[in-house]
This record gives C-alpha cells, sequence and structure tokens, in this order.
C-alpha cells in the first residue's frame, strides 16, 4: 500500500509486521475468491482473508437456497392447480422435508466450492476478522501484514430497520437465516417488495403458508416502467396478498398461549390511511442488503465512502478506488450487487495486479440485466425507460406485446404477462427491455445479448423463432418495435435474392 511503513514495525503498536505480500484479497465470496484465483496466477505470495462461511453468498443464503424453495412450491402449486386440464390433485405437503432437501442440495452445491478452497496453500488464506489500521496494515488474529496492493470483497448483510431485531427477537427472519427453519410456519410476514421479497413471499404462500407481503411503495421488483409494474401487480396479485403503499409505524412481539409462544405484530398504515395490524408467526425483513465494509476500516486507506459506506471514485471495470493501490468489488462496493457482477469485477481486480498490464484482462462492464424469480418471471434489461426519457439524444419507441393471449402460453395455462422492448429510431437498436411474463429469463437473456453484441432489431428479426413457443412473443414486441421505427422490414431471403 501506498501507507506501508518503511520499516517491518508498526510504530503505533509496537507490533511486528509478520509477512509482507504483494497481493491480499479480503472477503472469499464470489468475487474474492475470483480475484484471488486470478492473483495466484501471477503473484506467488496473493493471500486471502475470511470472517465466516468459505462458500459464497449467493450458494449460502441467496440464488441457490431460495430456487431450491422456488422448485418445491412449484411442484406444489402445479399439483393444486391443474384442474383446468382436466387434472385434480391436492399437494400433501411435508415441511420439514422441503427444508430439508433445501439445506441438504444446498451443502451439495457448497462441497464444490469447499473442495477448491481447501486445495489452496494453508499459507496463502488466513481464517479471520481483518482491520486495517491508520498505518495501512491489515491486523487478522495474531499477525500484521503489509499488502502492496488490497482487494476488498466483503460482501453484504441483510438490512434491518433500527429497533427491529430487539422488537421482534426470535420472530425475526433475514434472507441469512430463513433457510434454517426447521419446518415450514404456518403465518409470515414479508417486509419488502424487491427481488428477495417477491420471491419467498411467493414461495411460502405456494407451500401452504399464509403470507402477507408489505411495501412502502406500490411498486414491485424495483420496476421503473409504470405499464410493467402494474401489470406485474396484476398477474401477482391473484395468489398474492399485497399491501402495497403501506407505511409500518410499529412492530413487535408478545408472549401468547399457556406456552408462551411469541407472536410476531406490525403495525400498519395501509394506502387509504388506514391504522391495521397484521399478526402471524414470523417477520421476514427483505429490505435490502448493505455493504460489510463500514467497520473494516477502509477509510485509513484514504477510501471515501458516502452516506451508504458506497465507495466514491470507483472505477466499475476493475473496481479500483481513484490512484489508490485499492480495489473494492462485489456486493462490497455496492454497485450492482449481482453474482455475474461480482464475478466480472472479481477476476478484473486479481487481473489488475499485474505488473504489465499490457496482459491484464479486465471483463468490460456486463449490459445491466436483472432477473426476478416469482411467477411470471420479472426482467430488466439495458436501460431503464426512465434514464431513457431523460436523455434528450435519445429518440426512443416503446415495442409492445402481451402474454395474456399469446399462443404457446396460453397453452401452457401461465398467459399473464407484459414485454417492452425500448428501441432507439437512429440506430435501429435496442435501448433496454422490461418485462414481466412466462420465459422472462431466456427472453431477457436473449435481449441482453442483442444490446452486448450491438444487433440490430433487424439482425434480431432475420433469426428464427420456432412456433408455437413464447420467445414467439419476443418477436411480436420487436415487430411492434420496427414498425414504431417505420423501417421497412426485409427477410434475409429477400436480402439474398436482391443480392
Amino acid at each position: 500500500m501506498n501507507k506501508q511503513p518503511d520499516t517491518a514495525f508498526d510504530n503505533s503498536t509496537h507490533k511486528k509486521v509478520t509477512r509482507k505480500v504483494s497481493v491480499a484479497v479480503i472477503g472469499a465470496g464470489t468475487a474474492g475468491q475470483n480475484a484471488f484465483r486470478q492473483a495466484k496466477k501471477i503473484k506467488d505470495d496473493a493471500l486471502i482473508i475470511n470472517d465466516g462461511f468459505w462458500t459464497t453468498t449467493c450458494i449460502a443464503v441467496g440464488c441457490m437456497p431460495s430456487k431450491l424453495l422456488i422448485a418445491a412450491a412449484d411442484r406444489a402449486y402445479d399439483t393444486n392447480h391443474s384442474s383446468e386440464f382436466g387434472i385434480h390433485a391436492t399437494a400433501q405437503i411435508d415441511g420439514k422435508q422441503v427444508m430439508e432437501r433445501v439445506r441438504a442440495e444446498r451443502s451439495h452445491f457448497a462441497s464444490y466450492i469447499e473442495e477448491q478452497v481447501d486445495s489452496w496453500s494453508e499459507d496463502s488464506k488466513i481464517a479471520g476478522r481483518a482491520y486495517i489500521n491508520k498505518q495501512g496494515l491489515i491486523e487478522v488474529n495474531d499477525e500484521l501484514i503489509a499488502a502492496d496492493k488490497i482487494i476488498v470483497a466483503t460482501g453484504s448483510s441483510p438490512f434491518i430497520p433500527d429497533g427491529w431485531a430487539d422488537k421482534l427477537g426470535d420472530t425475526l427472519l433475514t434472507s441469512d437465516t430463513v433457510f434454517e427453519l426447521a419446518d415450514l410456519p404456518k403465518s409470515m410476514a414479508v417486509v419488502g417488495a424487491g427481488a428477495i421479497g417477491l420471491e419467498l413471499a411467493q414461495a411460502f404462500t405456494r407451500l401452504g403458508v399464509d403470507v402477507t407481503l408489505f411495501n412502502q411503495v406500490k411498486r414491485v421488483a424495483g420496476l421503473k416502467d409504470d405499464d410493467i409494474n402494474n401489470k406485474a401487480i396484476d398477474c401477482l396479485s391473484h395468489e398474492l396478498t399485497m399491501h402495497l403503499g403501506s407505511n409500518i409505524t410499529d412492530v413487535g412481539s408478545k408472549a401468547v398461549g399457556s406456552q408462551r409462544n411469541a407472536a410476531a405484530f406490525i403495525d400498519y398504515e395501509d394506502s387509504a390511511g388506514k391504522m391495521q395490524q397484521w399478526q402471524g408467526e414470523y417477520v421476514l425483513v427483505a429490505t435490502g442488503r448493505r455493504n460489510n465494509i463500514h467497520e473494516l476500516g477502509v477509510e485509513n486507506l484514504g477510501v471515501k465512502l458516502d452516506e451508504k459506506n458506497r465507495p466514491q471514485q470507483l472505477d466499475k471495470k476493475t473496481g479500483k478506488i481513484g490512484d489508490l493501490d485499492v480495489y473494492i468489488v462485489g456486493d462490497a462496493n455496492a454497485n450492482l450487487p449481482l453474482l455475474h457482477v461480482a464475478s466480472d469485477e472479481g477476476f478484473s481486480a486479481g487481473s489488475m495486479v499485474c505488473d504489465n498490464k499490457k496482459d491484464a484482462y479486465i471483463r468490460p462492464p456486463a449490459t445491466p440485466f436483472s432477473i426476478v424469480f416469482c411467477s411470471p418471471q420479472i426482467i430488466n434489461v439495458g436501460m431503464s425507460l426512465p434514464d431513457i426519457e431523460q436523455d434528450p439524444t435519445l429518440e426512443h419507441v416503446i415495442g409492445k406485446v402481451s402474454f395474456d393471449n399469446q399462443g404457446r402460453s396460453r397453452v401452457m395455462g401461465v398467459n399473464c404477462g407484459l414485454l417492452h422492448i425500448y428501441g432507439c429510431k437512429k440506430t435501429d437498436r435496442i435501448l433496454g427491455a422490461s418485462m414481466v411474463g412466462p420465459d422472462a429469463e431466456y427472453i431477457g437473456h436473449i435481449l441482453a445479448m442483442a444490446i452486448t453484441n450491438d444487433l440490430t432489431v433487424k439482425d434480431m428479426l432475420d433469426t428464427p423463432f420456432y412456433h408455437p413457443t413464447i420467445l414467439e412473443g419476443l418477436r411480436t414486441a420487436l415487430h411492434d418495435v420496427q414498425d414504431l421505427m417505420e423501417i421497412p422490414y426485409q427477410s434475409l431471403d429477400t436480402q439474398k435474392n436482391n443480392s
């Protein structure tokens, strides 16, 4: 580091520096492990320090256990809702087995990461909580480490509003603790209608839990396109009890029954301004996540944080902070807390420690892309509609398709949805898209690939769309974009004949 002492002693504490390394990675999640692996290719003395589990947020408390819960929920839902096909059945849900499978399969996925970590030499990894002191040295356990470059990848933790933990006590759940439930509860409130809140609220509902979803604004999944947001609320409200636009005034728990079991309560003002109270077994707080760097001491390296602990002067390609030899990557930088973004940022930061920058491979920033795995799924790709509308240089059109009567969607009984594609009239390129509907994850990938590879709307329409598929809805929306652009459509065959 620039603040590394000239001697092998920390003069403020009189502790001897136990080792000097070229690169120290703090945090062993997705970004940290990628950064360490890449740095280790170049610097033999690269070191990784981690406090807590040595897997990833995705595997331990995020993507994978939530999808395992959703998979069980979807099986139950399909069993209970097949009467329109002439199939009548009722799912018998074993809550303990559901949760046991979630944890067992999570352990299976984690074993691959743990095997990789076990393969690293013992002298290249330290289990413990790191702190960067005022001399720029890393204090961890009984060691004092001087590093030329530091990569911070300490991840994030669930955000809990002030006072809620004390008031709710054992009735409080977060995405970090909910998968440890031994059995499915009878009732639950979910606070927050972002990706985590929506996915878990719907999954538990489908598994027979009485779920009520609260959100302060009348939006779900952070949708910024009003029409898509309204359609998402319409589709989801068929099975979810939602109090959108509600203001929670108090939370707590109280003893009930002869066994003094705790019950949670939420006092709230509904969207009509009327005071109400919810009571139930648990409150799952899904009000977002915050990075874990506030107690790390990065300010001692010259890193400046804003009021939300986000690092300033951040290079979003590499995670580098200004001219410092400090890199903050993954959820720790609060840029885009998504696994594929964390992976790319970690890889790029690990590559940047190469002395010969010509050989360093920096992955370009990915096209913005997010998926919410509720049903119907929700995606956002590229620029948002408000960002497009605020740019006076972008003359845009909105191509639309409804999935309410789309052929294959209706065949499958999943016909609720809407897709908007934002096209640029000057360039015939796709600026972004937003969608709620069936197979949105696949449509989102196709649109992200088109934006990343600079494909025109015509390029996309010249590719085959097999019939009957839900993806034909994408073609309909693309045709709508082209019609609004008033660009005459020529098929690939017509082009070949003309040439």
